[in-house]
């Protein structure tokens, strides 16, 4: 069983950052790909971004390509999401998830094993 927890969230100004991470519990993060997705209100979660076990391959949202970029620290049980360049647009709830596959992570499959329970993050114009 792994237990994902994330933070960071909070409300910025149109053009700011945030930084979110997401901490798992269990010594086996290592053979997790990780990925990042958001739900804003009154519409379906989507996918951000993902990362795989080693971090060497890492996809993203044509939404978000440029603006964010996703790391992890496998000694840290940490994957992390570094959001810049902020839009109104961002604003929703980013949920951390974990799966054994990158494939299922970055295509978000109903399959995935691990979700977080979300951050919400605010952006204001």
């Amino acid at each position: 069983q792994v237990q994902l927890v994330e933070s960071g969230g909070g409300l910025v100004q149109a053009g700011g950052s945030l930084r979110l991470s997401c901490v798992a519990s269990g010594r086996t993060f290592s053979t997790f790909a990780m990925g990042w997705f958001r739900q804003a209100p009154g519409k379906e979660r989507e996918f951000v971004a993902a990362i795989s076990e080693s971090g060497g391959r890492t996809v993203y949202a044509d939404s978000v390509k440029g603006r964010f970029t996703i790391s992890r620290d496998n000694a840290k049980n940490s994957v992390y999401l570094q959001m810049n360049s902020l839009k109104t647009e961002d604003t929703a709830v980013y949920y951390c998830a974990a799966d054994g596959s990158f494939l299922v992570i970055a295509r978000m499959l109903s399959t995935i094993h691990y979700w977080g329970q979300g951050t919400q993050v605010t952006v204001s114009s």
